[in-house]
């Protein structure tokens, strides 16, 4: 078990009636049965909320994914929730890669439309940083939030090789560490400029892209995604998530 990390638990549901048996001849008669991906539960909210991810694939290359680490930039769990189903339906895209989608990192301050956690904390000005402040937005210490520790906890047991974290409303494709390749690649596949922002205080950021050298994308997306489709979300940013996921290949 993870330090600061409740233990993960699988989502299960109902139980269901045992089927009929079924006659098979041979192997090769025998269905092709797909299940769907089990929702985990890395930690709880402070509101107690759980926080559910998918972990798709079991290969050596991990890309973690975050959505909504700001509760009222929820257009990312959208998109995020569509990838998810991408990677459902087509098993090739995550062959000899571990996938990690997180859909909503903030459950509480998604609940409440605001971009803090319950405790009124940035989630995104929480993590153990050189440059982190100490006050009632970022924290009153690193890690304070139980929200930040989930995160923490799971770059610490998958050791992500890259991570994408989306936001709104900047319009732009920004990145921290080592990852302006990651971010060519992605603007490669949507209308998204790349722009370096800069670490700021505390941010996910600045813990993983330059504290851990882990390449790491902030893809801020329009604040009027937030009332667009599905389909139209995933027509304008999906192939730019899944250059992120085959990367350094193109996806397909």
């Amino acid at each position: 078990m993870l330090a600061g990390v409740p233990g993960l638990l699988s989502i299960t549901g109902c139980a269901q009636p045992e089927p009929e048996p079924q006659i098979v001849t041979s192997p090769a008669q025998q269905p092709t049965v797909t299940l769907p991906t089990q929702h985990l539960i890395a930690g709880r909210s402070a509101e107690n909320r759980p926080i559910l991810y998918q972990v798709f694939g079991t290969g050596p290359d991990v890309v973690l994914i975050i959505a909504t680490i700001h509760g009222n930039e929820s257009a990312g769990t959208t998109l995020v929730r569509r990838l998810a189903q991408q990677l459902e339906e087509r098993p090739q895209l995550p062959s000899g890669r571990t996938v990690v989608v997180i859909p909503v990192a903030n459950p509480d301050g998604m609940a409440y439309s605001t971009r803090y956690n319950a405790n009124g904390v940035d989630l995104n000005r929480n993590f153990n940083t050189a440059n982190r402040i100490n006050d009632a937005v970022c924290g009153r210490s690193p890690l304070s939030e139980p929200e930040a520790r989930v995160l923490e906890g799971l770059i610490r047991q998958y050791r992500p090789d890259r991570i994408v974290s989306i936001h709104q409303p900047l319009a732009c494709i920004d990145y921290d560490g080592p990852g302006q390749s990651l971010a060519s690649r992605m603007a490669q596949y949507c209308d998204l400029p790349i722009k370096k922002l800069g670490a700021k205080p505390g941010s996910l950021g600045s813990y993983a892209g330059v504290r851990l050298a882990i390449p790491i994308i902030t893809l801020e997306m329009r604040q009027s995604d937030s009332y667009l489709s599905t389909d139209a979300l995933w027509q304008r940013y999906g192939n730019a998530l899944l250059a992120a996921v085959v990367y350094p290949n193109d996806p397909q």
